[in-house]
């Protein structure tokens, strides 16, 4: 018997598993923060059209602008006077800040925004209301024989408004002319009440947002052939009646029933197994072959092996045995994670030409309960079949997993030995370049021994044929292959430090990349000054950092209508609505202080990075970065601000995983005229200045502080 199985006692994960007797064969997984988008409706507006694409962005209230290509534009946003022959232009037919009605057709997938269509779909029990999409509509391309000439006779006689199309769905088979209709009704009722909200404001923002898992399961996957529904939390079952009850699906009722069994639900039916079979990149089968799913960018490609499978006579018995196996299985794997796009499978090689012609019968066959449109070709004479299905939603793949922070999900890293000839040879590329000082080369630890020991000889001979140059290899324990950084320092910008400090001291040239350092904002910092009877104590500087408005939530427009897909989500979950503002919120970087070291016998003032002088007013003295104090033995001394030589270009170079470029450097100590200072006139100037890197060609921007001063005495 097939059953509907429902886990909701985990608020962070609402499942739904469609099973017959103990085998799997569909599910749907949604979490908080998932929630699906595809046929979500919007109030969007025109930000920009593109003639060369043949399509407009919208801005619809994400992040990302949604594409909108010209095929999916209705009539009713052409200009009224518009009588053009032949193939439109978009241009003539959009323009820029128009207000358009748009629908989710598919969800944004890594770099790419949404695809956007006006043509409106509204999808209910038994029926599709295309509003806006006179042309469309007919019957479910699986019903046949008697029911669709049924179908057909009911569907005239429906009160179907002009301009407006209908689909009938599987379900629909086998209901009456009034159950039609009353479908029919919730649908014209809910599009009155889009309209209605989008007339209510202006764009961008959400208009209607769709129904959660547990609903669109009920519309979706509810057959007669389902024995019963099972829930294991009460407020669920409560929730999922009312959800029948508004979807006019009142003969199942009665199946619906609560678990309260001891063993958890999934597992009483033994299908956790199965669930965890998903998320794994080898699938084992009952013969003892196995395939192999592999997801990337273009496609997915999936492998057949025959393992240690031994059914049949001979070879060519065992390849077609295990073919069929794996075609069973390859349909069930698509459903489960609900994989999209174009899909290649490469099966074991067979020769007679009926063993081809069977397997791929056998796959049609299998994707024939599938809800997505599937295409499938024939095995070409490389063993490859093609096939494309329907992209529903994201994959189950895309929806709980996120990509390696160290392979950058790739899947592999560069042995040690391979990564660090590469370091050596992009050390000795830094070397050669002109006015090179020193050469820091931070690496993980593995990379920084062979470097040290087996390449010992091959640092000292870059060292020696480039006379005066330095190369330094640090090893970092929180660097893992492979990842690196290698940074120039240019003649006169070495900075005296231990070796072991040079990681803290390139953190942020490391960790950040260069478009994203070029944006970023430095927060300014107070420092409180003490006197005190014979030695000034430096306090540590308090960095305030800048208050970043949060965005605020869209409202979100009440649309009144009893359809059934604008209930509240269960497990007491709010449905994710898009955020109105698709402007990126910066985020913001403190730089580090650094401590001034003291001396006894001298006093010794440390200009960070100094570039032009400018004398801040006393109002603005919380916007400077640091304060730096001398140190005397005697009394405390403050340099006056002294002109200094602008620096020379900095090198910061971002690259996915490797860094070239030279650190912030010391400017070497102005001359000055000790003073008694006065505190109540104490000002600190800002410097500023922007260096671009010779190794990567990226330019980058740094704000350094100056010593506190008193200002002259006006003569």
């Amino acid at each position: 018997m097939k059953r509907m199985l429902i886990n909701a006692t985990q608020q962070e994960e609402l499942r739904v598993a469609l099973v017959d007797g103990q085998r799997l064969y569909d599910l749907d997984i949604e979490s908080p923060g998932h929630e699906q988008k595809k046929a979500n409706i919007y109030k969007g507006k025109i930000t920009r059209i593109e003639p060369s694409l043949e399509a407009a962005f919208v801005d619809y209230g994400a992040e990302r602008h949604g594409f909108l290509p010209l095929k999916e534009i209705a009539r009713e946003y052409f200009p009224a006077n518009y009588s053009a022959h032949g193939r439109p232009n978009i241009k003539d037919v959009l323009r820029e800040g128009q207000e358009v009605i748009v629908q989710i057709d598919k969800e944004e997938r890594g770099n790419k925004g949404a695809a956007l269509t006006t043509f409106i779909s509204l999808a209910g029990s038994y029926l599709v209301l295309m509003p806006n999409n006179p042309r469309a509509g007919g019957i479910s391309r699986r019903i046949e024989g008697d029911d669709r000439t049924e179908l057909k006779e009911a569907l005239a006689s429906l009160e179907l408004p002009e301009g407006m199309g209908l689909i009938v769905r599987t379900a629909g088979v086998g209901k009456s002319a009034e159950a039609l209709q009353w479908d029919l009704s919730f649908r014209l009722k809910h599009w009155e009440a889009i309209q209605k909200a989008a007339e209510s404001r202006p764009a961008p923002f959400l208009i209607h947002q769709e129904s959660n898992v547990i609903v669109r399961a009920f519309r979706d996957y509810l057959r007669q052939d389902i024995g019963e529904i099972l829930i294991d939390n009460p407020k669920v079952m409560e929730m999922a009646r009312q959800h029948i009850a508004a979807l006019g699906r009142p003969d199942f009722s009665s199946k619906i029933k609560l678990y309260t069994g001891e063993i958890p639900l999934f597992s009483h039916y033994q299908i956790e197994s199965q669930i965890e079979s998903a998320f794994q990149r080898e699938v084992r089968l009952p013969s003892g072959g196995s395939i192999v799913i592999d997801s990337t960018e273009a496609l997915t490609a999936i492998d057949i092996n025959s393992a240690r499978a031994t059914r049949g006579g001979d070879i060519e018995e065992t390849a077609f045995n295990t073919n069929l196996e794996a075609a069973d299985e390859i349909a069930r794997q698509l459903r489960l994670r609900d994989l999209g796009g174009l899909i290649v499978i490469d099966f074991i090689d067979m020769t007679p030409v009926r063993h081809q012609r069977a397997v791929e019968n056998r796959l049609r066959e299998a994707v024939r309960q599938d809800r997505a449109r599937i295409q499938i070709s024939h095995i070409s004479r490389f063993g490859l079949l093609e096939m494309s299905r329907q992209r529903l939603s994201p994959s189950l793949g895309e929806s709980s997993h996120h990509v390696c922070p160290r392979c950058s999900g790739t899947g592999t890293v560069r042995d040690n030995e391979s990564l660090s000839l590469s370091i050596l040879r992009l050390i000795e590329e830094e070397a050669l370049k002109e006015n090179t000082q020193e050469v820091h080369a931070i690496v993980p630890v593995p990379i920084a021994s062979y470097l040290l020991n087996e390449k010992r000889t091959a640092v000292n001979a870059i060292e020696t044929r480039q006379d005066g140059v330095r190369c330094v290899i640090v090893p970092n324990d929180q660097m893992e292959t492979p990842h690196y950084s290698v940074l120039r320092v240019r003649k006169g910008e070495e900075t005296p430090t231990l070796s072991y400090m040079l990681p803290k001291l390139h953190e942020e040239a490391m960790a950040l990349p260069q478009s994203v350092v070029a944006e970023q904002q430095v927060i300014a910092a107070t420092v409180a000054l003490e006197p005190q009877a014979s030695v000034q104590a430096v306090e540590n500087v308090a960095v305030e950092p800048q208050t970043v408005a949060e965005p605020q939530a869209p409202e979100v427009v009440e649309v009144e209508t009893t359809h059934p897909e604008v209930i509240a989500a269960p497990v007491d979950e709010q449905p994710q609505l898009i955020a109105e503002s698709d402007t990126p919120v910066a985020q913001e970087v403190i730089a580090d202080a650094e401590p001034v070291a003291e001396t006894a016998d001298a006093s010794i003032t440390v200009a960070e990075n100094v570039a032009d002088v400018v004398v801040v007013e006393p109002e603005e003295e919380t916007k400077a970065e640091a304060a730096v104090v001398e140190h005397t033995t005697e009394e405390t001394v403050i340099a006056p601000a002294q002109v200094v030589e602008k620096p020379q270009d900095v090198v910061c170079v971002d690259d996915d995983h490797n860094h070239a470029s030279a650190p912030m450097t010391r400017a070497p100590a102005p001359e000055y005229v000790p003073e008694t200072p006065h505190h109540s006139d104490w000002q600190r100037p800002s410097f500023h200045f922007e260096g671009k890197g010779a190794a990567g060609g990226h330019s980058a921007t740094r704000h350094a502080s100056a010593p506190a001063t008193r200002p002259q005495p006006v003569e």
